[in-house]
């Protein structure tokens, strides 16, 4: 009778035990469903097939319009383009509002500073690997004015660097304000800029920029080193390729403001060997299409073709 009842027992325990393996295998099967239905999110049309690109003409634009013809899941996709400003403003507008959006992207920028962002992964590789930014000098500019050369050629610096004095800039601080406190702050990497270098009275010297948040900074700041030497210092912003060509002219005296070899892969083509390149004043510079990271996506192919 005992054996009987034992029999029972464990039969009964060992239907429990199929009946609990069976539940676990239909939750795994939810799970992977759900899963799998997250990692088929669709934003695209949520975007209406549209990346918010910045001015036309800049690199980045170029390798994102190169990037929809290479991608065929991009077909039928517009590359809108505006301004920086109006592209961190979209991208700030959607964030509050966690909504989706694609946009054109590069570091440095405030925005990684300031949100929360990531790059999709580009398995054809159109927008390159790490980029440098360099400074272009007019020809005779060593001769003409050495120690503005020497500074030039001297300036260095890094993407946090960059990034923090473009966050002042948009969080309301003019660009000299800001420009002016990032010197004040690092007095021993200015001084690597200037040193071997005599203070003047007065020289003038003009530097050109493209209106990105990027080299808005990098320009001011520059400028705030060489007017603590005595220069007496213009910045002029103008477009891409007038900035190339002012320098190749000789009517400025550079710029701290070259991507290369992707970004300003034309102009240097079309300008570069009618001025002097120093280098690169900061190293780890990139491009490509960025998105929110609460966007369940990792790479351009996730995104969809237009219906």
């Amino acid at each position: 009778m005992f054996k009987l009842k034992h029999l029972g027992l464990t039969a009964f325990v060992l239907m429990l035990m199929v009946l609990a393996a069976c539940g676990s295998e239909e939750g795994s099967e939810d799970a992977n469903t759900n899963e799998n239905e997250g990692d088929s999110v669709d934003y695209s049309a949520e975007m209406e097939y549209t990346i918010t690109a910045i001015e036309p003409g800049a690199g980045v634009v170029a390798a994102t319009e190169t990037a929809v013809e290479e991608y065929e899941n991009l077909s039928g996709w517009e590359v809108a383009t505006s301004s920086s400003g109006a592209m961190a403003t979209a991208l700030g507008d959607a964030i509050d509002n966690e909504e989706p959006i694609v946009v054109t992207g590069w570091t440095p920028h405030w925005k990684f500073a300031k949100y929360d962002l990531k790059y999709l992964e580009d398995p054809k590789g159109v927008f390159g690997e790490a980029e440098t930014i360099n400074t272009f000098v007019k020809e005779g500019l060593e001769e003409e004015k050495p120690n503005a050369y020497k500074i030039l050629d001297q300036f260095n610096w890094t993407t946090a660097d960059m990034e923090a004095v473009m966050l002042d800039i948009s969080n309301g601080m003019s660009e000299e304000e800001a420009s002016q406190k990032w010197v004040d702050e690092n007095q021993e990497k200015v001084a690597e800029w200037i040193e071997g270098t005599e203070k003047v009275d007065g020289t003038k010297i003009e530097l050109v920029y493209v209106l990105w948040d990027s080299e808005i900074a990098s320009t001011n700041v520059v400028a705030r080193v060489l007017e603590a030497q005595g220069f007496d210092v213009t910045i002029t912003s103008v477009e891409n390729s007038a900035m190339w060509q002012a320098v190749a002219t000789g009517d400025v005296d550079g710029m701290v403001a070259a991507w290369l070899p992707a970004t300003h892969e034309a102009q240097l083509a079309e300008f570069g060997d009618q001025m002097v390149d120093l280098g690169p004043n900061l190293e780890g510079a990139k491009i490509g299409l960025v998105v929110p990271a609460y966007m369940d996506i990792d790479s351009i192919e996730d995104l969809k073709p237009a219906e």
